[in-house]
């Protein structure tokens, strides 16, 4: 069984990036890595509700942090077929994003933090009820919220088909979502994390022989 390794961070925190670097790093070392990122933006109906309701187009459904959290709570199980072959056909499974933000965003939306109600709902919903596997290691690229930013901002130009959505413009709410971020971090939510400096170079042999 693969190991499944989850990258979290800001929206234009570089999880992208991180998981180029990681991927080749761990192919380097004789791992065989497999790459799957939530949402599943147009291979997931719950994930295309995600996104219609980000940019306004589905009333007021953003509105509601629950429902936000159930639909990207089912993307999650309708890859959960697909990501137990992966595991059992990969030595790693590398995530961008999982059950980890689901609970850092909504927690942040309603100014919860990481020992809130709304985390424990997310826990008990996504890997109790739905079966979801749990992470063997999280990685947090940490970078200062203002940073996350001005990077969401250069890809939103360079990307016209995919502007920012609101919770990616919402400063205040990037800054919230960063604190919940670091409180999974230090508790060790679900499993071991690493925190990593995003505004600085990684060390991708280092952290492939760690992961392997």
């Amino acid at each position: 069984m693969g190991r499944l390794i989850v990258i979290e961070g800001l929206d234009g925190a570089g999880k992208r990036t991180l998981a180029d670097g990681l991927r080749d790093a761990l192919a380097a070392v004789g791992a065989t890595v497999s790459r799957m990122a939530f949402p599943r933006y147009g291979r997931s109906v719950a994930a295309d509700l995600v996104q219609d309701a980000l940019y306004g187009r589905v009333g007021d459904l953003s509105e509601s942090v629950y429902c936000m959290a159930a639909l990207y709570a089912f993307d999650r199980q309708g890859a959960a077929e697909e990501l137990a072959t992966e595991l059992t056909s990969h030595d790693v499974v590398l995530l961008d994003r999982y059950v980890a933000s689901n609970a850092a965003y909504g927690a942040a939306r309603l100014r919860q933090g990481a020992d809130g109600e709304f985390v424990e709902w997310i826990r008990e919903l996504e890997i109790e009820r739905l079966k979801l596997p749990a992470p063997d290691r999280q990685l947090l690229l940490r970078v200062p919220p203002g940073v996350a930013a001005r990077r969401s901002i250069g890809r939103e130009r360079d990307d016209v088909a995919r502007p920012r959505d609101t919770f990616e413009a919402d400063a205040d709410l990037q800054a919230r979502v960063a604190a919940v971020y670091d409180e999974l971090a230090a508790a060790g939510w679900l499993s071991p994390w690493t925190v990593l400096d995003g505004s600085a170079p990684i060390d991708y042999p280092a952290l492939a022989r760690e992961l392997r």
